[in-house]
């Protein structure tokens, strides 16, 4: 869906573009067909794990969004949280359980450590897949076992209770700006994976209804999150803000946003002004590799 968005956008506005599912054909047909540029809108593994990225460098064709190591960290909620961490940026407490390395004491153990409600969810998934809220100790088991299924790797997450918003970022470096916040109220804050895509009950409040100074603030935090982790081109952020503090922790980012009619870059970009085919426009622009190639020999720099 992100996919046929993108494509119908960028044709509207003139670009010479084509889809090209990796699934269906060989990638090396990207080089051979010249394609100069590439949009990712794939998301979840093997799209926005660095993998499809990794591919078009040895293929030397510039692509959308995070570079090969950013977006291999960006998708392991694990790895994204010790950089975090050790940049002094609030996330959630967590525990992570590899697959087969802990037992089910070990399991029983984990509510006492980080409190009930808790959050179980797979280290390398989006869209809420696998994603439990554990209320009680009788869950925890059932809930680390759905979460395995999907991954070898389970984190269980401190569940901060609050206002849940999310805030995309464009850029790279200096450059780095952040669009309008969204609070998303989901039916009893279940913003899982039915009602992010398939029912149109979760309300969506841009521009959002924080207090004075908090949108600022959770920009702020946001667009140094993005850029620690090294991003470029764009992402979204996903942040709780406990709602007894008012302080705000990040839960993740996703480096290959949603592009489809439910999706919230483009909703927070047309707050500030932005058009989805100027957006989707200025995101191909943005395309570029880790690794450019040299200029030829004698061409100024």
């Amino acid at each position: 869906m992100s996919g046929a968005g993108v494509l119908q956008a960028l044709r509207a506005r003139g670009v010479d573009a084509h889809a090209f599912d990796p699934a269906e054909r060989d990638m090396s047909e990207l080089r051979r067909e010249g394609f100069k540029r590439c949009f990712i809108a794939l998301h979840g593994r093997y799209g926005e794990d660095g993998t499809v990225q990794g591919a078009l460098e040895l293929l030397g064709i510039p692509y959308t969004g995070a570079g090969v190591m950013a977006s291999s960290m960006a998708i392991d909620k694990v790895m994204t949280k010790r950089v975090w961490l050790a940049e002094g940026l609030p996330t959630p407490r967590y525990v992570l359980l590899h697959r087969g390395a802990f037992s089910d004491e070990r399991v029983r153990g984990i509510p006492a450590e980080l409190g009930l409600p808790l959050i179980v969810k797979p280290v390398r998934e989006g869209s809420s897949l696998g994603v439990t809220k554990v209320t009680s100790e009788a869950q925890i088991q059932e809930a680390v076992a759905a979460a395995a299924a999907l991954d070898a790797d389970v984190l269980c997450e401190q569940f901060i209770a609050g206002d849940e918003v999310t805030c995309p970022v464009l850029g790279e470096g200096d450059r780095v700006r952040a669009l309008p916040v969204i609070h998303i109220v989901a039916p009893g804050g279940n913003y899982d994976f039915q009602n992010k895509y398939y029912t149109d009950v979760t309300e969506y409040r841009v521009p959002c209804d924080l207090p004075p100074g908090e949108e600022a603030a959770v920009q702020a935090l946001c667009e140094r999150a993005y850029r620690v982790l090294g991003c470029r081109g764009w992402g979204r952020l996903d942040v709780m803000i406990d709602a007894a503090t008012r302080q705000p922790y990040l839960l993740e980012i996703n480096t290959s946003p949603g592009m489809t009619s439910h999706s919230l870059v483009p909703m927070a970009a047309q707050a500030a002004g932005t058009s989805y085919e100027d957006l989707c426009l200025a995101l191909l622009a943005s395309a570029t590799l880790d690794y450019p190639p040299a200029p030829p020999e004698g061409d100024a720099a």
